[in-house]
């Protein structure tokens, strides 16, 4: 037998036309929402009924629903992602709610994400980022080596699966008080630097990410550990720390 129920709510939701303009919170009463439904589920019924109303429905980045892409990047609550852990915002269930409860919606905050509308924010930032220097060359002429041909230590392999985890959805940034992207690159500088297939471009791979996560205007670590607690993928501190440790080597160089 189903435990979910149907309960009403009051949504605080920021609306915001662009980048250049100013937004507010505006406040939404939506009833019947099933405590089955995903919180995304939630957004889209709100949608309907603003449609119904001949209102614009409020913008809110999604995609794969599933945990997965890491599109979905709304700050509920005061937290990233909302009142659960270990989860995106796709995977919040309103049974997390109660009856009569007030939500409050807000897109990432932070210099480095933009507002483009409403709740969808601008993360092209990780991108580039990501275009500085994630990634192995690859030698394609036809003497590539078959990976399983490589001895791997099964610790370092299992380190850098951990950190391959990274769905770059942004909550780090979001939660950290200094807008820091530290766990991020450092998520994406560990998953190279603990594998043989990384090491040929480790020097350069961490100078040039670390430099392009300055350049996009992202804050300091001050180690508050904010951004592994709330990361749904659970990315430890550690790779931060290995990050510091392969930009110390690269700069001695």
């Amino acid at each position: 037998m189903s435990s979910a129920k149907n309960i009403n709510i009051n949504l605080k939701i920021w609306r915001q036309k662009n980048a250049k303009s100013k937004g507010s919170m505006e406040t939404y009463k939506l009833d019947n929402v099933s405590t089955a439904s995903s919180f995304l589920e939630m957004l889209d019924q709100l949608n309907e009924q603003l449609i119904n109303e001949k209102t614009e429905p409020i913008a809110f980045d999604h995609d794969c629903r599933e945990g997965i892409c890491g599109m979905c990047s709304l700050y509920i609550n005061g937290r990233a992602h909302g009142p659960d852990t270990g989860i995106t915002t796709c995977q919040l269930h309103m049974r997390m709610f109660k009856d009569g409860d007030t939500i409050f919606v807000e897109p990432w905050r932070s210099k480095a994400f933009p507002v483009i509308k409403d709740l969808v924010v601008d993360r092209s930032s990780f991108d580039r980022i990501q275009q500085a220097g994630g990634f192995v060359s690859v030698n394609t002429s036809g003497n590539t080596i078959d990976a399983n041909a490589t001895p791997i230590n099964k610790n370092d392999a299992d380190k850098s699966f951990e950190a391959a985890a990274c769905i770059g959805c942004g909550a780090c940034v979001a939660t950290c008080k200094n807008g820091s992207a530290m766990l991020f690159v450092g998520a994406k500088v560990s998953q190279y630097a603990l594998l043989p297939q990384g090491k040929v471009e480790a020097a350069t791979r961490v100078l040039n990410m670390v430099r392009q996560m300055d350049e996009e205007g992202f804050g300091n670590c001050t180690n508050t550990g904010a951004c592994e607690i709330e990361c749904p993928k659970g990315i430890s501190l550690e790779n931060i720390a290995r990050m510091n440790r392969e930009y110390l080597k690269a700069s001695m160089k």
